[in-house]
């Protein structure tokens, strides 16, 4: 490759990580420590206002939580509906509330009754009363007011239904008899003011209320889904991570022989999926239904829906298909770079097995990362509950001209609104506040998204800067082990620490500003889709794409830089644009080491999630009955399989992420090496000699550095 260009900056004495080192980028380092200190007070902020209670137990008209330990409601920890059949109004769609009164209850109701029926039973038997008064507002000694007076007081239900609890919500107890829709084995019913009501009418009010609730009875799903599975995705994970070990160990002495055992190993697992894939589109044959198309039935949040149509099996078949057959041309047309790769990894290998401590670090940036997405949590749970109760007139028909108005429940019945709109209700509507901390809450949230962003980039930028640091005191020690510097793991992170942070943070700031763009745009796309035509949603996928495609570069060019950080110690601009010459002038290099060696560590991550979700798979699915009983009623069984899968894939990621860095870290000194040596005595390489051996095979080597 030619060097025109591409000035060569580097100490032509140079033999290893600059020891003496000043403090870079301090400007950027001091914006970064103030976010922090910001960052700080904002969770202490949101924790004195915020109450996470709120998202846990749901709430009464009066914004009363059902359930909460020591209140009157301790022992009432389900919600209880009025009059459900005001939940087909169109104010439910817009308030998110239903507009009839909402009180706490300990159990549902049981059987169908109405006020008016009351009033009869209880001239013979006061027990009806009993039990119907415990769904008032506030016990009576008996019923002697009219409906009339009951619906302008609103102090009790006008009828109760046979219901049973649904995420902490008394709904009505629907069953199917001979294809037709009941509810408590009636299907024309009181509804307690005259009119005569079917079970279709009370669906359609509670469905109204359902499609509000949906997304969590979802979450409770996968909650409980979770909660049954836990011990065994730990057991998954900690297999994963046994499992990463050994093949990092293995890695060590039969990197050949690995190699191929991964080549394998994902043939044989993608071919696995295949084969069930078509056993499933097989089984389906025939099946009432499993002829429609996903565009058929729509969005459905029921997700097991999907994996009852051929065509989903059919597309996952197809998916499966091309991606065996693209690794297999890629092992055909990549089998003499593979030899390089192998070289490499062996030399990563042998890396790895004098700084056994770097296998180590990737738990202490699990622990990191693990710390700020929990801070993040917890501060947007209590941003998001910060606040107290606000009141909003709603009406059934949304005819009073004071709708959506705030009000006070305690003096609504006395107020003008009250008499200008009968049957208007003063109900909760959500937590909020008129001071000036409120107004700004969304702009906290989004400060707290983007800070977590910087966060998580620097915690992974430091790990890359650590690692190199390490790395690189190995490559340039000339007597390997003899003259690595002791502890380098932790010398390297204490540099890193003390002497890169502006650097790390402006590094980490730029790809945080990416992905904070990406995801406003994500916003504005999912706020504005039913708004956007076709030119629009175009631009919409241009800009998603090159985003996309410029954090990647990103990504790329900055680890390279903390690698440059890590060895010469100068600012981040600086560092990316050696690292940038560098890459240029070797591009060949680039082209058949790097990427390669890459593709390697890739399938062995894609071994290690695959074997981990074959056993989950046939664990979940109860098709291991004589080796070992896996969890029963599950709801989803792809949710813990797929955070299994998932789960392993990252841990597999961790170890592997040391091995990548390893490599990316030695290909640098290894252009450096040669630039700069020419293997004689006065400048020798420090390249090792097998690997520098294979690369002269391989033609890698400058001519004139071969003679």
């Amino acid at each position: 490759m030619s060097d025109e260009g591409y000035p060569r900056t580097f100490d032509p004495n140079f033999k290893g990580p600059v020891a003496k080192r000043s403090c870079t980028d301090v400007l950027c380092c001091i914006i970064f420590i103030l976010f922090i200190i910001a960052y700080i007070l904002l969770g202490l902020v949101a924790w004195v206002h915020g109450d996470p209670r709120r998202v846990a137990y749901p709430t009464d008209s009066k914004g009363h939580f059902c359930g909460q330990k020591g209140t009157p409601n301790e022992n009432k920890t389900i919600l209880f509906y009025f009059n459900l059949f005001s939940c087909t109004s169109p104010s439910v769609v817009v308030n998110l509330q239903c507009p009839t009164t909402q009180i706490c209850v300990s159990k549902c109701p049981e059987k169908f009754l109405t006020y008016m029926e009351i009033q009869f039973m209880y001239r013979t038997n006061k027990h009806y009363w009993m039990y119907y008064s415990q769904f008032c507002k506030s016990p009576f000694v008996k019923p002697a007011k009219t409906v009339t007076q009951v619906l302008l007081d609103d102090d009790c239900p006008i009828a109760i239904f046979p219901s049973k609890p649904f995420l902490q919500r008394c709904f009505p107890d629907f069953t199917t008899k001979n294809g037709t829709l009941t509810v408590g084995n009636k299907t024309i019913f009181e509804d307690g003011s005259g009119k005569k009501r079917n079970a279709i009418e009370l669906r359609r009010a509670a469905n109204r209320v359902n499609k509000i609730l949906d997304a969590r009875a979802i979450g409770m799903k996968v909650f409980e889904d979770y909660a049954t599975t836990w011990y065994w995705i730990l057991i998954g994970l900690t297999i994963a991570m046994l499992l990463s070990w050994l093949f990092v160990i293995l890695l060590r002495f039969t990197a050949g022989f690995l190699f191929w055992v991964f080549m394998v190993g994902v043939i044989g697992i993608i071919g696995y999926g295949i084969w069930h894939c078509y056993q499933e589109h097989s089984n389906l044959q025939g099946r009432p239904n499993s002829h429609l198309t996903i565009y058929d039935i729509g969005f459905q949040t029921d997700i097991s829906m999907y994996f009852q149509l051929k065509q989903t099996w059919f597309a996952f078949m197809i998916i499966l298909c091309l991606l065996e057959v693209f690794i297999i041309l890629m092992l055909i047309f990549l089998r003499e770079r593979i030899r390089i790769s192998i070289a490499l990894l062996k030399e990563g290998s042998k890396a790895i097995g004098y700084l056994p401590t770097t296998l180590i670090y990737p738990v202490l940036t699990f622990i990191f990362l693990s710390i700020c997405i929990a801070y993040w949590a917890v501060t947007a749970i209590y941003l998001a509950t910060s606040g107290v109760p606000i009141y909003k007139v709603i009406s059934p028909e949304r005819t009073c001209k004071h709708e959506n108005t705030t009000c006070n429940p305690e003096i609504f019945n006395t107020t003008e609104i009250a008499r200008v709109c009968p049957g208007a209700q003063c109900n909760f509507a959500f937590y909020g506040g008129k001071s000036l901390y409120h107004q700004y809450v969304p702009t906290f949230q989004m400060f707290n998204l983007f800070v977590f962003l910087w966060l998580i980039n620097f915690i992974i930028a430091l790990g890359q800067c650590a690692l190199a640091g390490a790395f690189a005191s190995y490559y340039w020690a000339l007597k390997k082990p003899d003259d690595i510097p002791q502890y380098p793991v932790f010398t390297a992170f204490g540099r890193a620490i003390r002497y890169h942070t502006g650097s790390l943070a402006f590094g980490s700031l730029i790809l945080a500003l990416i992905q904070m763009f990406k995801l406003v745009l994500e916003y504005l796309d999912h706020r504005l889709k039913e708004a956007q035509n076709n030119i629009s949603k175009f631009l919409q996928c241009c800009l998603k794409c090159c985003f996309w495609c410029l954090e990647k570069m990103v990504k790329f060019f900055n680890r390279n830089a903390y690698v440059m950080i890590a060895i010469y110690g100068k600012n981040f601009c600086r560092s990316a644009r050696d690292a940038f010459n560098l890459l240029m002038r070797n591009v060949l290099k680039v082209a058949v080491m790097d990427k390669v060696t890459d593709f390697v560590l890739i399938l062995g991550k894609i071994l290690v999630a695959g074997c981990i979700g074959v056993l989950a798979f046939l664990l979940f699915t109860h098709r291991l009955p004589v080796m070992i009983e896996g969890p029963t009623s599950l709801n989803y069984y792809w949710v813990p399989l797929l955070t299994v899968i998932i789960g392993s894939y990252l841990v597999a990621h961790g170890f592997f992420s040391v091995y990548a860095m390893c490599i990316d870290t030695i290909f640098i000194c290894f252009c450096e090496d040669l630039e700069r040596n020419d293997g004689s005595r006065e400048k020798p390489y420090f390249i090792a000699p097998t690997l520098h051996g294979t690369l002269n095979k391989m033609q890698l080597v400058p001519l004139k550095q071969k003679e």
